[in-house]
């Protein structure tokens, strides 16, 4: 019974990560929620796979840190690595600076793969029939994979099937998770509020879905001193 168990355990697992998407932000306006669905499980080809990843780099934090206010769970202080992913952190800056992210809402959550989604604008509404599908005015990033692995507090960029579709949304690992190693743009860490993610990973979810039920708002994104925030 003990080996069926963990027969059975295994495939449930990878079933979770064939099936969980993170939705990422579209090239238009308009992207549908099916457009925005991308496995994440390791034996899924990605559309315009790269031929080159970053390795052996050393991240460099950025002068600056994102300062992730939440309504209700407290903050989370992300550092930011433009010498990893240069293209992916001057669109999050551009958007921070925007006040793109205030009063959007982490849309997605899953205690078993350890994640948690935020920065889609379309969660400033009540349609949350298409929360994951929304986008910046601004052309898609293409992918800035490195080897640094999906760790506890890695914050990665969510995108679709296509590598080259990161925009505006962004995604924190809360666990080890090896099926998004060098698939998904990596380009900060959280180094304050670890714990607040955690609890928001934890959130009840609408029936059915990975939403939480009670909506997680962002009150504010803003970009503040690295010195601020010391190594932890």
């Amino acid at each position: 019974m003990n080996r069926i168990a963990t027969r059975i355990y295994g495939l449930s697992l990878l079933m979770a990560l064939l099936c969980f998407a993170l939705t990422a932000c579209n090239s238009s306006n308009t992207g549908n929620a099916n457009a925005n669905i991308a496995s994440k499980d390791s034996d899924v080809a990605d559309k315009n796979a790269p031929s080159n990843v970053k390795t052996v780099v050393k991240p460099a934090p950025d002068a600056q840190v994102a300062v992730v206010e939440t309504s209700d769970y407290g903050r989370i202080v992300i550092e930011l690595y433009p010498n990893v992913a240069p293209k992916m952190v001057e669109r999050f800056k551009k958007l921070i600076n925007e006040h793109f992210y205030d009063n959007t809402a982490i849309h997605r959550v899953d205690v078993q793969l350890g994640i948690i989604q935020g920065g889609d604008p379309v969660t400033k509404t009540a349609n949350v029939a298409e929360y994951g599908t929304g986008n910046s005015p601004y052309p898609n990033v293409p992918a800035e994979f490195s080897d640094i692995p999906y760790d506890r507090g890695t914050v990665g960029a969510a995108r679709t099937n296509d590598i080259n579709t990161a925009n505006c949304q962004w995604f924190i690992t809360l666990k080890k998770q090896p099926a998004f190693d060098k698939k998904y743009t990596v380009f900060g860490r959280v180094i304050d509020g670890i714990k607040n993610a955690e609890i928001i990973m934890g959130a009840p979810t609408a029936a059915g879905t990975p939403r939480p039920s009670e909506k997680v708002v962002i009150k504010s994104v803003t970009l503040q001193p690295r010195s601020n925030f010391p190594a932890q």
